[in-house]
C-alpha cells in the first residue's frame, strides 16, 4: 500500500511538471507571435505613412511660404478610430491654421507702426509749426510731401523690390522708419525734418504692397479679401489709435517724444520680424519690371487707378477738415472733437471687416455700394450736426464705408493684376495718395470759396464720378498678360 501511495504521488508530480512545461511554451509562443504581430502592424503604418490617405475633411494644397511648408491633414485612416481621426484632423487644421495666421499678424503689427509714422503728423501740426517757427500751413506741406512722394515713387520702388527676400526687405524697411524718426525728434529746422518726412515715404509703398502680396501668398488668392483685411486691420488701428496716442503723448511730453517712441517702437517690431517671420523665397516666375510696367497700357489698369484717385480725393476733400467741421459748425471743443475722431476710426473696424468679404465676391460692385452708402454719410453730417443721434449716425456710416474703401481699393488693384499683384498694389498707394493730396487742396479751396459747409457735396461729387466709372470697368474686358 505504501509503493502504491508514493507511486501515485510521483504520477501527480510529474503530470504538474508536464503542464508547468506546458504553459511555459505556451506563453513564449504567444509573445513571439505577438512580436511578429506588431511589427507587421508597424510595417503596414510605415506604407500607410509613406502614400498618406486624407481624412475626408477638405484641406488646400501645400502653400510654400519661406522655408516653412504648411501641408494638408494626412492620416493612416485605416489603423485609427473614426473618434480619432477625426480629432488628429481637427488639430492639424487648427495648427497649420495658427502657423499661416501669425506671421499675417506679425506684419500687420509692423503695418501699424508704419501708417501711424504717416499719419501722426496731423495732430502734431500746431506743436511742430510753434517750435520750428513756421506757419501751420507750412508744416502742412509735409503732410503734401509724403503723400506725393509716395505717389510719385511708389510704382517704381515696389516694382523693383518685389524680387528681394521679402523677411530681409521687411527688416530693412523698419530700420528705415527707425532712423527716420529718430532724425524727425531731433530735427532743428523744417528742413531737416521735410527729410525725415521723405526717407519713410520711400519706404511705405514697398512694405504695404509687398506685404500685402505676402499675405495673399499665405492663404491662396481664393482668400485675398481676408487675408489683406488682416493687413488692413494694422492700417484702421493706425488711424483708430495711433493719432490719438502720438497728440496725447505730444501734449504732456512733446511732439518730438511722439517721434522717438515710434522709432523705439519701429526697431522692436523689426527685431520680432527677424525672429519669427519665415524666410521668403523669391518666386521663379518673377515678373520682369518691364513687363510689370506694361499693365499701365490696359485701359482696365488705367481705369482702376483713375477709379482710385477719385475716391481717395473725394473721401480726403472732405475728411483732412472734419475736426474743423466739428469744432467750428458744431461748437465741440478739442477734447470732443478727438473723442468723435476716434469714434470715426473705431467704427472703421467693422467697415474693415465687411470690406473683407464683399471685396472677395466682387470688387467693383462692392466699390459702387460702399460709395454709395459714403454719399449718404458725408452729405448728413451738416445738416444733422445740431442733433447728437443724427450725426453720430452719419458719421458712423462714413467711416464705415470710408475704412471699407482702403480695403476694397487695394484688393481690386491686385485682381485686376493678377500677374503682378504687388506693382498692382503700389498703383493703389499711389494713386490713393495723389487722391489724398488733390483732395486736401479742393477741400481748403471750398472752404474759401463756397465755406465749409459745402464740403460733403464737393466730396460727394468725386465718389458719384466714381461710381459711374465702376460701373463703366465693369464691361472693359481685361487685357491677355504677357510675360
Amino acid at each position: 500500500m505504501g509503493d502504491q501511495a508514493d507511486a501515485h504521488q510521483s504520477l501527480q508530480q510529474g503530470r504538474g511538471s508536464s503542464h508547468k512545461q506546458l504553459s511555459l511554451v505556451f506563453l513564449v509562443g504567444r509573445s513571439i507571435a505577438g512580436r511578429q504581430r506588431r511589427r507587421k502592424q508597424a510595417q503596414s503604418l510605415t506604407c500607410c505613412r509613406k502614400r498618406p490617405i486624407r481624412c475626408g475633411i477638405p484641406s488646400p494644397a501645400p502653400i510654400e511660404f519661406g522655408q516653412a511648408k504648411t501641408h494638408s491633414v494626412k492620416i493612416a485612416a485605416s489603423h485609427l478610430p473614426l473618434c480619432q481621426r477625426a480629432l488628429r484632423a481637427v488639430v492639424d487644421v487648427a495648427v497649420s491654421g495658427v502657423f499661416m495666421l501669425f506671421p499675417i499678424l506679425l506684419l500687420s503689427a509692423a503695418g501699424f507702426t508704419v501708417l501711424t509714422t504717416e499719419f501722426i503728423i496731423v495732430g502734431l501740426l500746431p506743436s511742430i509749426a510753434r517750435d520750428l517757427d513756421v506757419s501751420v500751413s507750412q508744416a502742412g506741406l509735409l503732410v503734401t510731401l509724403f503723400a506725393f512722394t509716395v505717389a510719385v515713387f511708389g510704382p517704381f520702388l515696389t516694382a523693383y523690390f518685389a524680387r528681394f527676400q521679402r523677411k530681409r526687405l521687411f527688416i530693412c524697411i523698419l530700420i528705415m522708419f527707425a532712423l527716420a524718426n529718430t532724425v524727425a525728434a531731433l530735427a532743428p529746422n523744417i528742413w531737416v525734418m521735410a527729410l525725415a518726412r521723405l526717407i519713410p515715404a520711400l519706404g511705405l509703398p514697398v512694405f504695404w504692397a509687398l506685404a500685402s502680396e505676402t499675405a495673399v501668398d499665405i492663404v491662396g488668392p481664393e482668400f485675398a479679401g481676408r487675408a489683406i483685411e488682416k493687413i488692413g486691420f494694422g492700417i484702421v488701428c493706425a488711424t483708430v489709435f495711433g493719432i490719438p496716442v502720438g497728440t496725447l503723448i505730444s501734449d504732456m511730453f512733446g511732439w518730438r517724444t511722439a517721434f522717438a517712441i515710434l522709432a523705439v517702437v519701429a526697431l522692436a517690431k523689426a527685431l520680432l520680424l527677424f525672429i519669427y517671420l519665415p524666410v521668403t523665397t523669391p518666386k521663379n516666375d518673377q515678373v520682369s519690371l518691364r513687363s510689370q510696367f506694361k499693365t499701365l497700357r490696359s485701359p482696365l489698369m488705367q481705369g482702376h487707378i483713375l477709379l482710385s484717385i477719385l475716391v481717395f480725393s473725394g473721401m480726403f476733400t472732405a475728411y483732412t477738415y472734419l475736426a474743423d467741421i466739428l469744432e467750428r459748425l458744431a461748437g465741440f471743443d478739442g477734447t470732443l472733437v478727438g473723442w468723435c475722431l476716434m469714434g470715426f476710426g473705431a467704427v472703421g473696424l467693422i467697415g474693415n471687416a465687411l470690406g473683407g468679404r464683399a471685396v472677395d465676391r466682387h470688387p467693383l460692385i462692392a466699390s459702387m455700394v460702399f460709395c454709395g452708402f459714403m454719399i449718404a454719410g458725408m452729405v448728413a453730417v451738416v445738416p444733422a450736426i445740431h442733433s447728437s443721434i443724427g450725426l453720430a449716425a452719419a458719421m458712423a456710416v462714413w467711416g464705415v464705408t470710408q475704412a471699407a474703401m482702403f480695403l476694397v481699393s487695394h484688393v481690386r488693384l491686385m485682381k485686376a493684376a493678377p500677374h503682378a499683384p504687388a506693382f498692382a498694389a503700389s498703383l493703389n498707394i499711389a494713386g490713393a495718395n495723389l487722391g489724398i493730396g488733390l483732395g486736401a487742396m479742393v477741400g481748403g479751396h471750398v472752404i474759401d470759396t463756397l465755406g465749409l459747409a459745402s464740403l460733403g457735396f464737393a466730396a460727394s461729387g468725386f465718389i458719384l464720378v466714381s461710381i459711374l466709372l465702376a460701373l463703366w470697368l465693369m464691361t472693359v474686358k481685361p487685357m491677355p498678360a504677357r510675360a
